[in-house]
């Protein structure tokens, strides 16, 4: 009874906490762990004791997925590289830094206790970030870099510290770690692809929303096990998972399953972030007394805490000056190569334009030009994303500033074994540099990206994307209703009044939803017709959309927005048509 009093309490001051602080205009996350922190020293208030590998195994790995499955791939690899130096190469340097720091401070816990907490503060939080800088326009770019730096830096992060553990023992070796952390990404990519796919083609095989999300629960878990049992990174499965499903649902799943488990999982990763970040708060008092009862100085773990905070904000902000530089040159390199692919471009275009490229064209079979074609077409894209997205110098003064620790620090510190040295002071330690962080990098986040000033992504350009996506998605319903031999599936032809109504029912305005009094215009012989080849237009529309989306040209933002409209559109006339069987 008492564990479903603090539950249901927890709940709905999520909730409160949440609606107050939009209101106020701050992060949830910040909210959460003040409202936290000022109820744990209130005498009577419950603290509620979870495990850490219940943060670290129950909790980590569906908030991870949620987060990949809204990744576009596209945009993912893109930016892989800074994500990548971020979520690994900066994380090994804060490691060994912070580490260091820790071994100088507090010699008598040794270097691999040292080392191990260092692993600990090193990853970031991207949830606080992220919610400040949508609610701020931080263009979409730098959001896509900090979501995906904090859907990687976790596994780094993780491999790193279960090293740091194994050598409490004695058994480190360079090369062995560097082996062991390839097997854990390789193997962690390979279950998280396989486990991906398998996930789509079952579950298009379910014809029940309620049912197709009731699976996709457990998907995280089913990617994370294996993985761990493997002695890779679980994590990294988890992501590697919800990259491929969110890449691969709207071409295996249907539009009313995507929508059910959209707002169930965004209700459920809501929940689970928000209660890790009050947990956090409300376990302040607890850590204290565990310091004190143990007879150590809470002084001593405020003061380096306080320095390791500083240690790895500096990090990170110098880490970020050769990241914007090495920007810099690819998007130099990127104008010099742009003229090159615009001629090759030109050539498949203009048969004329060069005799020889064409000759040795048609040598080539149909489907090698074609996958040729597309290849420099996804190049081009690539060439102006680079040159047109860029973000600068003051971007990178944001995602500098932007690295924020959270609630997994805390939960991954108390796994250190129960033998380490000063461990309840290393937990402090941990706690203070994620509120630390938290607090004074999330609370002056909006200042600073006010100052800085950073562009917002153009609307009118996100418009005329939309505005040329839907023509494209329009001239695929023209050339399944143009088709002078189109027929139902009884093999006759359509009424010329529904192929009518289809026609001017498929032209989506983007300034207008779908029209909800379309089928009541059909007479109820024509119903079934006319659902059936609305339905038709609808596949073909989304088949043009994917298409669209192979080849880079659109944005992401304009890509999911039109795959949005598309999805309430067949959500709606999927279940017409189900009504009706």
């Amino acid at each position: 009874m008492e564990f479903t009093l603090v539950a249901v309490l927890g709940v709905v001051a999520i909730v409160a906490v949440a609606a107050f602080s939009e209101r106020l205009g701050l992060a949830a996350p910040l909210s959460l762990v003040l409202v936290g922190i000022a109820l744990s020293f209130i005498p009577g208030v419950p603290h509620p004791e979870i495990e850490p590998e219940w943060i670290l195994a129950g909790v980590l790995p569906p908030l991870l997925y949620s987060a990949a499955v809204s990744m576009p791939v596209t945009d993912f690899r893109r930016d892989f590289q800074s994500i990548s130096g971020l979520a690994v190469t900066l994380v090994v340097l804060s490691t060994l830094g912070a580490g260091a720091l820790f071994h100088w401070l507090l010699p008598e816990i040794g270097w691999p206790a040292a080392f191990a907490l260092g692993a600990v503060i090193s990853p970031t939080d991207a949830v606080a970030a992220t919610s400040v800088g949508k609610k701020l326009g931080l263009p979409h770019r730098l959001l896509t870099v900090l979501e995906g730096e904090g859907l990687v830096n976790d596994a780094s992060a993780l491999v790193l510290l279960r090293t740091a553990v194994a050598a409490f023992a004695g058994s480190f070796s360079l090369w062995a770690t560097i082996g062991e952390f390839l097997y854990a990404v390789v193997v962690a990519v390979a279950v998280g692809m396989v486990v991906g796919l398998l996930n789509v083609r079952v579950r298009a095989l379910i014809n029940d929303a309620v049912l197709n999300t009731a699976i996709s629960f457990v998907v995280p878990f089913i990617a994370y096990l294996p993985a761990e049992e493997l002695h890779a990174s679980g994590v990294l499965s988890v992501v590697v998972a919800g990259l491929v499903t969110g890449h691969q649902s709207p071409r295996y799943l249907r539009a009313s399953d995507r929508i059910a488990e959209s707002t169930n999982w965004h209700t459920a990763a809501f929940l689970l972030e928000s209660g890790m970040f009050l947990l956090m708060g409300l376990s302040v008092k607890t850590l204290v007394d565990q310091v004190r009862d143990e007879g150590l100085s809470v002084t001593r773990a405020l003061t380096i805490g306080l320095l390791a905070a500083l240690l790895v904000m500096v990090l990170r902000m110098l880490w970020v000056v050769p990241m914007v530089a090495r920007m810099r040159r690819d998007v130099a390199k990127a104008e010099q190569s742009k003229e090159r692919v615009e001629a090759i471009q030109l050539r498949f275009d203009d048969p004329d334009e060069d005799p020889h490229f064409t000759e040795r064209l048609r040598g080539l079979s149909e489907k090698k030009v074609e996958r040729f074609r597309k290849r420099v077409t996804v190049r081009a894209a690539d060439i102006d994303f680079m040159v047109n997205e860029h973000f600068g110098g003051r971007g990178g003064v944001i995602l500098g500033w932007a690295g924020m620790r959270g609630a997994i620090t805390v939960a991954a510190a108390q796994t250190l074994p129960e033998d380490t040295p000063d461990r309840a002071q290393l937990i402090l330690i941990a706690f203070v540099v994620a509120a630390t962080t938290l607090l004074l990098q999330g609370l002056t986040l909006p200042a600073v990206i006010r100052k800085v000033g950073v562009p917002k992504d153009d609307p009118q350009k996100t418009h005329d994307e939309g505005r040329r996506l839907l023509n494209e998605m329009a001239h695929a319903a023209g050339d399944i209703l143009d088709d002078p031999s189109l027929t139902n599936r009884a093999g006759e032809p359509y009424a010329a009044s529904v192929v009518t109504l289809v026609r001017s029912d498929a032209r989506v305005d983007i300034h207008r939803g779908p029209d909800e009094s379309t089928p009541a215009e059909v007479d109820p012989g024509g119903r079934d017709q006319f659902l059936e080849l609305r339905l038709r237009v609808l596949k073909a529309q989304g088949e043009r959309l994917l298409e669209a989306r192979s080849s880079g040209v659109y944005s992401s933002v304009t890509l999911g927005w039109a795959q949005h409209v598309l999805d309430v559109d067949s959500a709606r006339f999927e279940q017409l048509a189900d009504s009706g069987d």
